[in-house]
């Protein structure tokens, strides 16, 4: 079987975390887009699992929670008069945690926006965990239920931060039409406590939706008002499963001098992509010969 050389994948992987289009990649790197397609599929089954095992056992004081909008193919609008458009279709959002102090992205999801997926999302938060956290979440209401049902009323100090914004700054000269591209002004904030004892100072989102931000601009299909989006969503899940290990092992982090896994005690060294590639090739099934010829052989 023919397989890039390390140099050539390290590359592919690297842009691809850094906000290249799969397409520039191919121009670039020189290689089909079936090429880029099928090294990011491995790539995002190999960190999935990887995540999984290594992200365990974390001590971690604050968390911080948000979702964070996209798109498979189409956006939900859209779906019904799409063409032939594939299982999974439509408005899709990731589910982060992060942990406030090491920065590090504890657990992900990425599904729907609703009771289903907020249970499923905190529980894995849950099993990742080894201390009692204060756990910080936007307003949505799926949150209260969820947080009830993973952590009980004794296990958690959990709150909620409710933003208030207010109407979009009208510009000398802009229309309605040119406005809508404006954020709306967040005129404060309210602070909730739900349940046990979270401490008022460390109500927070705000590094969550920072890490939200450094993705949507790390992944070209985050992008908004372009023409870049998800064509599946196994692809989807791929893309964010490559870049969340890229983040926790391999990113330094500007602030912490350090990557998150770092600062979190899950290492003691900045991995490099090379070090993921090289586990990548260890995990992969052994080339041989197929099953079918073993058994004529034998006969």
């Amino acid at each position: 079987m023919n397989k890039l050389p390390i140099a050539k994948r390290v590359q592919i992987l690297s842009m691809l975390c850094e906000g290249s289009s799969m397409r520039s990649v191919s121009r670039v790197c020189d290689v089909s887009i079936n090429t880029v397609a099928k090294l990011l599929a491995d790539a995002g089954t190999f960190c999935l699992a990887f995540h999984d095992e290594r992200v365990r056992n974390l001590t971690s004081k604050r968390v911080q929670c948000d979702e964070i909008w996209s798109f498979v193919y189409a956006k939900n609008k859209n779906v019904v008069e799409a063409k032939a458009p594939p299982k999974g279709a439509g408005d899709v959002w990731t589910w982060t945690a992060l942990d406030a102090d090491s920065k590090l992205i504890c657990s992900w999801a990425v599904g729907q926006r609703d009771a289903y997926w907020a249970a499923a999302f905190l529980d894995d938060l849950k099993q990742r965990l080894t201390t009692r956290v204060q756990l910080t979440s936007d307003g949505h209401k799926a949150y209260l239920t969820a947080v009830e049902d993973v952590f009980g009323n004794t296990d958690i100090d959990f709150a909620q931060l409710v933003k208030i914004y207010g109407d979009v700054p009208k510009r000398m000269g802009a229309d309605a039409a040119e406005r809508k591209y404006s954020p709306p002004e967040c005129i404060g904030a309210k602070k909730t406590p739900i349940v046990g004892s979270p401490d008022p100072d460390h109500i927070s989102t705000s590094y969550v939706e920072r890490q939200n931000l450094t993705m949507r601009m790390s992944m070209k299909r985050f992008t908004r008002l372009s023409n870049a989006f998800s064509k599946k969503l196994a692809s989807h899940r791929h893309a964010i499963s490559l870049y969340f290990t890229f983040y926790n092992w391999t990113r330094i982090h500007k602030t912490l001098r350090v990557t998150p896994a770092m600062a979190a005690g899950l290492t003691d060294h900045l991995w490099t992509m090379e070090e993921i590639i090289g586990l990548m090739d260890e995990a992969a099934p052994k080339p041989g010969r197929p099953k079918q010829y073993r058994k004529r052989i034998a006969a």
